[in-house]
């Protein structure tokens, strides 16, 4: 498995073709997530030319702290993210670093899905991702978001 830090948006409400305004409106809150990775599931996906699905999506593979709801003039434009393994410092920057802010990034994805109330978008991750192994402690955060802990379980099931 590998981590990536990502600050996660709530949303209040959807819809389809948003405009980065509207995207805004219908943000409910944040929370600070990790997407986990099954590189070995990702490998073969690859080999194959098949989508990623089951490297991504698995039992346990999002892990959130709790939503922040946000007033209007809450939302994190220029927050420091970051995370730890085992007090090691693994990844580190800001959400003012994203490629695209928030309101484009969902109204971009808005065009190719229709966005409901209570989905949660995973935004992206600094630089720094990497393995984690059964035991490993994971601490991150979103400044102003919150914050997140957990111990990484048993290993992963076999492919099959």
């Amino acid at each position: 498995l590998h981590h990536e830090v990502e600050l996660v948006v709530a949303m209040a409400a959807g819809g389809s073709d948003l405009s980065p305004e509207q995207a805004r409106s219908n943000i409910v809150g944040y929370a600070v997530g990790v997407d986990l990775t099954r590189r070995d599931l990702q490998a073969a996906a690859k080999e194959r030319r098949a989508p990623w699905t089951l490297a991504k999506g698995f039992d346990h593979s999002a892990p959130i702290s709790p939503i922040r709801l946000i007033a209007d003039e809450a939302h994190p434009e220029a927050a420091n993210i970051s995370l730890a393994v085992n007090g090691l410092l693994k990844q580190q920057g800001n959400t003012a670093q994203m490629i695209w802010p928030v309101p484009v990034l969902l109204a971009e994805l808005s065009r190719y899905f229709e966005l409901k109330p209570g989905d949660l978008v995973f935004t992206g991750t600094p630089a720094g991702v990497g393995p984690l192994q059964p035991g490993d402690t994971v601490g991150c955060k979103v400044e102003g978001v919150g914050a997140l802990a957990f111990t990484m379980g048993r290993k992963a099931p076999p492919r099959r």
